[in-house]
């Protein structure tokens, strides 16, 4: 019968395993390195909310006025192609507008508000939608245009 080798005699294992151990650390290092990098191309996963400045914020009722808005995300860039819609608050107007921002993210729009006898100052409404190309979204409540009496 023949004897095994005892554990402590055998050798053949430890000459081979220092040697693929570093091979499979800089390989891994490596895969990691190039998994990083595809993943810094994709951009990040958050989204920038998306709020209007007006100008003039506050017209006249029963007066043609023309109304800027610019769209600007929360990163302080304006976003072009985004669709402004100004419809009736408080105040009214015959239909609601949409109008598409241009390169600097910014929309003239015409306005002819009316408001109600006596009913005080009262408001237009603006939503904003986004580019669906990019990470800006629109779902807080954005400034309104107030319009005032004569």
């Amino acid at each position: 019968m023949r004897s095994h080798p005892r554990f402590h005699e055998d050798e053949r294992a430890i000459e081979g395993l220092p040697i693929r151990l570093v091979i499979a650390l800089v390989v891994g290092v490596a895969c990691l390195g190039i998994m990083m990098n595809m993943l810094s191309g994709i951009g990040t996963l958050s989204q920038t909310e998306v709020d209007v400045e007006i100008e003039p914020t506050t017209i006249s009722a029963d007066a043609e006025t023309g109304v800027d808005i610019t769209v600007i995300g929360d990163d302080g860039n304006e976003v072009e192609d985004a669709t402004v819609i100004v419809s009736s608050g408080s105040a009214s107007i015959p239909e609601t507008v949409d109008e598409k921002t241009d390169d600097d993210g910014t929309v003239t729009i015409d306005l002819e508000p009316e408001i109600r006898q006596g009913q005080g100052p009262g408001t237009l409404e603006i939503d904003v939608h986004p580019p669906t190309s990019t990470d800006y979204v629109d779902e807080q409540a954005n400034s309104e245009i107030i319009v005032t009496e004569n």
